[in-house]
């Protein structure tokens, strides 16, 4: 064994298990902080805090149904 099979590659960290976790936990950590800025608009302002945020998307769900409809 050399010292190279014991150290991580460049841009890996041996805690994490590389890249594709490092994205996997900022997708997680964003989805948990709009998800908690969603509880707190509907902590703020009820009703409207609840479905105004979803209104707002309906746009850019139709645009995604269409760009995996197209291929």
């Amino acid at each position: 064994m050399t010292l190279a099979d014991t150290t991580p590659a460049p841009g890996t960290n041996a805690h994490t298990g590389g890249d594709e976790t490092n994205l996997a936990m900022k997708i997680i950590f964003t989805v948990l902080v709009l998800l908690a800025a969603w509880g707190v608009s509907i902590y703020t302002w009820g009703v409207p805090g609840l479905y105004i945020p979803a209104l707002a998307t309906v746009p850019f769900m139709y645009l995604l149904l269409v760009t995996i409809a197209k291929g």
